[in-house]
This record gives C-alpha cells, structure tokens and sequence, in this order.
C-alpha cells in the first residue's frame, strides 16, 4: 500500500491541530486559534490565547514576574515534547527550536529550524523553496 505526501496546507493544518491538541491535553487550556507556516526549512506557529487562567489571574493581580517564570518554565518543560511532536507531524528532524510568549496579548510565537523540507506533494508552495528545474540563467556563462 503507498502513502501519499500530504499537502503543505494538510501539514500545516494536522500541526495546528496537533499543538492545539497538545496544549488542552498537557495544560488544561485549549488556545482559541493555531497557525503553521512553512518557509524554507523552517516552520513558523503562532499560538493565540496561550496563556493559561492560572498565568492570567497572576498578572491581572500584580504578580507579573511569577507569571512571567511560570510561563517560562512550561516553555522550558514543553519544548522537548513540542519538538518531538513536530518531528512525528513532518518526518524532519527538528535543529532548533526557540519559543516565545507575551502575557499581555496571550500569544505564543515558536519557530522550528528543520534539518530538510518536509515532503509534500507541493513543494512549489512552501515560500522559499525552489524549483528542481534549472533556471535559464544558470545555463548562462559569466
């Protein structure tokens, strides 16, 4: 039986739903809305309403810096199993991984450095990425 790749928007879409996934299984908190992007061996997630209750009634209290080291240790604590998890999604292994959030709009950024594109059967599509085909210039003789 052959698999087929999936489309770059079907990968970008089983990530969102996985991470949003993630989140309301690991911290309780379903975000309201997760964005993939492929570039050029890299994935770009934006994580809207990340920000857990717990973390909100802290800052909205006066305790910003506890939320603030709250907020980095699950970023510290999740990275790995994030990355695992993007590895799994896009068979490419993950190089780098860098994570932020922001208290006051409740919003997560996290940018995965891959090893290799992902294989899709739309390659064309992923910003950056070139074609196979050799361009009419690189015939050209300097």
């Amino acid at each position: 039986m052959t698999t087929t790749n999936p489309t770059r928007g079907q990968l970008e879409r089983a990530l969102s739903q996985r991470i949003q996934s993630f989140y309301r299984n690991q911290l309780g908190h379903q975000p309201t809305k997760v964005t993939s992007q492929l570039f050029e061996q890299k994935l770009v997630i934006i994580i809207e309403d990340s920000v857990t209750p717990a973390e909100q009634l802290l800052a909205q209290e006066g305790q910003e810096e506890l939320a603030q080291q709250i907020r980095s240790t699950l970023d510290e604590v999740t990275q790995p199993q994030i990355k695992e998890l993007l590895e799994e999604v896009m068979k490419v292994e993950v190089i780098d991984l860098l994570s932020d959030a922001t208290l006051e709009t409740s919003r997560t950024g996290i940018i995965a450095v891959l090893a290799a594109n992902p294989q899709v059967r739309n390659p064309e599509t992923i910003p950056g990425v070139r074609s196979r085909r050799p361009s009419a210039r690189s015939n050209d003789v300097a």
